[in-house]
């Protein structure tokens, strides 16, 4: 039958699964437009990244006690990236330049603290443009030691010519509040971003923590209920990543070297893969999109419509940004009047909203 009526976006994705260089903003950057190149190169129209690819996840948070994690803490605050930047700036190009939307993982430093990061992803279309910056709302277990809470600033799915795409970063991919929160807001393309490994109990564990496995399943979690297509991308761990990390530690050698290892998928709107997951190695799968496949499936379970009970259920999503502080000036036809009155103010352009 031919087709008459709307037409929706078809697409082709690409997930990288790569490993940075380890805490080198600048050459994971210069890794990174490579990986692009490449993916471009072969018809990709969205080209995907892991969690803080750049420039590294902090594994170290797990493997060491605090005392000893003040080194690698600096480093990545040296190498994080702050938006904006010279170096934010070159991956707006990499988007650019390849005309693919561009998804990554950063390490995001705060330009009014000398120690304040955030875990956060951003999202570039063709042109470069930033069309979504998250910063990841709660950092889970041991990342406390890193990252500061974000917020839901940026909790919404982007509206592109490709599709509505929304970001959830590795453990906010088991909040079903954050969840429904993107599903609600019409998203149809999901991105879930995930570290290389997660040690959470020694080598041997008869119950450690299977990461491969936690993706699938929150993976194919999401792309059932919501009906949306998932486009999940962790980071490796090379050779040189765990040298860095270990520091000729051969306890934490072996943690890292034993450690279950994460996984790069792609699954459909019935949770089904739309390709072999690639599992550890460094590669790049790809998978063909096609968002009207939804609209089906949509008619047994529609969860942010018909098939729900918003008289019942209500969730309220607040997107406030979070800031250190808000300063309000005195405006400048009043300052005549406080010449002779003590002020802290800072000019006379009204709300200063650096922060």
């Amino acid at each position: 039958m031919d087709h008459i009526g709307d037409a929706y976006p078809k697409l082709r994705a690409a997930g990288v699964q790569a490993a940075p260089v380890f805490l080198n903003r600048d050459a994971t950057i210069e890794k990174m437009e490579g990986l692009v190149s490449e993916a471009a190169g072969k018809g990709a129209d969205l080209v995907v990244f892991g969690e803080s690819f750049v420039p590294a996840f902090p594994l170290w948070n797990m493997v060491y006690p605090p005392m000893d994690q003040q080194i690698f803490f600096r480093r990545l605050f040296d190498n994080a990236l702050e938006i904006p930047s010279p170096q934010f700036e070159k991956i707006a190009g990499i988007a650019s330049e390849n005309k693919v939307f561009l998804s990554v993982g950063v390490t995001e430093k705060a330009p009014y603290s000398m120690g304040t990061m955030w875990n956060s992803n951003l999202l570039f279309d063709r042109t470069g443009r930033l069309v979504n910056h998250r910063r990841k709302l709660v950092p889970t277990w041991a990342e406390k030691l890193t990252w500061a809470n974000g917020d839901a600033e940026g909790l919404e799915p982007a509206r592109t010519e490709i599709g509505r795409i929304g970001v959830l970063i590795c453990g906010e991919n088991t909040n079903p509040l954050a969840r429904y929160a993107m599903l609600a807001q019409g998203e149809q393309i999901h991105i879930a971003t995930y570290p290389p490994a997660f040690p959470f109990k020694r080598p041997g564990a008869s119950d450690n923590y299977d990461l491969t496995e936690a993706i699938r399943i929150r993976s194919a979690a999401h792309s059932f209920e919501g009906k949306v297509f998932n486009i999940v991308v962790s980071c490796a761990l090379d050779e040189s990543s765990i040298e860095g990390l270990s520091m000729g530690n051969e306890e934490v050698r072996e943690i890292l070297e034993k450690t279950p290892r994460a996984a790069t998928m792609m699954l459909g709107p019935q949770g089904e893969h739309l390709c072999d997951p690639l599992v550890g190695k460094e590669g790049t799968i790809t998978a063909e999109i096609d968002v009207s496949r939804s609209i089906e499936h949509k008619q047994v379970h529609d969860i942010v419509g018909y098939y729900n009970r918003f008289d019942i259920f209500r969730l309220e999503l607040d997107k406030s940004p979070r800031r250190p502080v808000w300063i309000r000036d005195i405006p400048v036809r009043k300052q005549k009047d406080c010449e002779h009155e003590e002020t802290n103010e800072v000019g006379a352009e009204g709300v200063q909203d650096d922060f």
